[in-house]
């Protein structure tokens, strides 16, 4: 136990690290508890939950009638959300660093499959959350801002890449290394340089290098990876703010919960209405180049509705209607599609994204999409149809 400040003023704040054994220590349970003057509002708790392709979080997101918010239920025993320290009741507020108490549950529950293997929470005890809003207080108010580290995509020009590279001395509070231990690295930013218009901030600290993790690496080596990356380097960069938030929740940060908008690739979002000749493509099964099986879009018809909201050939298909489609087949994509008569939005992204994502170690979408791992309330049904290939 130890006392430092919280979050909000100059208030002191507890701060309680529960060991969980089977877990181990790199995403020990966060508890902060704040005087509030009688009030009876607690603070929120930040949970990272990890799962493999094999498994769910291991809750379910309950929308319940005379109960406000987005409500934590069914929590699995022995699964993900339990062993991280979700309780049954909790409120959930921020996904991946999103404020999502104002929003539409179906648009939560999809924002949480969009996360992939891993997902950040951020939850308030039920008690807390009705005595909060009996307040009248902003729920967004008690969260940090920005709590994203960035994936940066540096194209070299004349100068370079614009940046350098660092060893400083390093207090014991900084990730918890002495100083002088190898994988630490700041970088100083050039103004107006590469580095800086690709979204790198002054001052990070550099955490991995075109996917690869730089904890061990020593400056020289560093600095002959940076040589071999050729004109583009890919960086996962966390400002100092950023490196203190997950630092002191004993978290880690990792390429999956970064904020991927300044990279050049982008993940597309196209609303179909289907016309009198239907929408005007077809869907094809193949392979990846990355590996794996995917569903892909070709022979978009020119002037028809799949062309129109910005279909391209090659494009592969990530979400139908905002739900995942990994590890469906093609008939259980197509039945997707169809699930609704006259329109459909798909999430798709290009050839040279799709690369790029898995060479940063991102999977399929840049952790813009994937697997499901949330069990949804109330459930959908899907029925069962037998389509070998279909125009669409």
């Amino acid at each position: 136990m130890k006392q430092t400040k919280g979050l909000e003023g100059d208030k002191m704040s507890i701060i309680k690290f529960e060991f969980n054994p089977k877990v181990g220590i790199d995403n020990p349970a966060l508890t902060l508890t704040e005087d509030t003057d009688g009030e009876g509002v607690g603070e929120p708790r930040f949970y990272l939950l990890t799962k493999d392709s094999t498994e769910t979080f291991g809750f379910c997101l309950h929308e319940e009638l005379g109960c406000q918010g987005h409500v934590i239920r069914q929590l699995e025993l022995g699964g993900v959300a339990q062993r991280r320290g979700l309780q049954d009741g909790d409120r959930l507020l921020q996904v991946n660093g999103h404020f999502v108490d104002h929003m539409d549950h179906v648009r939560v529950v999809q924002k949480i499959k969009a996360s992939g293997n891993q997902v950040l929470l951020a939850v308030l005890d039920g008690d807390s959350y009705e005595a909060a809003k009996s307040l009248g207080r902003d729920l967004s108010q008690m969260l940090p801002d920005d709590i994203r580290p960035r994936l940066c995509h540096v194209a070299r020009d004349k100068s370079g890449f614009g940046f350098s590279v660092s060893c400083p001395e390093v207090p014991l509070l900084l990730l918890l290394l002495p100083a002088g231990t190898k994988g630490t690295f700041q970088l100083s930013v050039l103004q107006d340089g590469p580095a800086d218009r690709a979204g790198v901030p002054p001052g990070s600290w550099l955490l991995e290098l075109n996917g690869d993790s730089v904890k061990s690496y020593s400056h020289t080596q560093l600095s002959k990876k940076l040589k071999q990356s050729g004109n583009k380097v890919t960086l996962l960069v966390a400002s100092s703010a950023v490196e203190e938030f997950y630092r002191l929740r004993g978290l880690r940060v990792t390429a999956a919960l970064a904020d991927t908008s300044w990279l050049p690739f982008k993940v597309r979002e196209l609303h179909l209405v289907k016309g009198p000749a239907g929408y005007g493509f077809l869907l094809k099964e193949d392979d990846c180049s990355s590996g794996g099986i995917g569903q892909f879009l070709w022979d978009v018809d020119v002037g028809l509705p799949a062309e129109q909201a910005g279909m391209k050939e090659g494009d592969r298909v990530l979400a139908v209607n905002g739900e995942s489609i990994e590890g469906l087949d093609h008939e259980q994509t197509v039945h997707r599609i169809r699930a609704h008569e006259d329109q459909v939005t798909l999430l798709v992204i290009d050839p040279a994204g799709d690369e790029f994502f898995h060479s940063v170690g991102l999977g399929s979408c840049g952790a813009a999409c994937p697997s499901q791992g949330l069990c949804i309330h109330p459930s959908f049904t899907l029925l069962d149809w037998a389509v070998p290939s279909a125009v669409l």
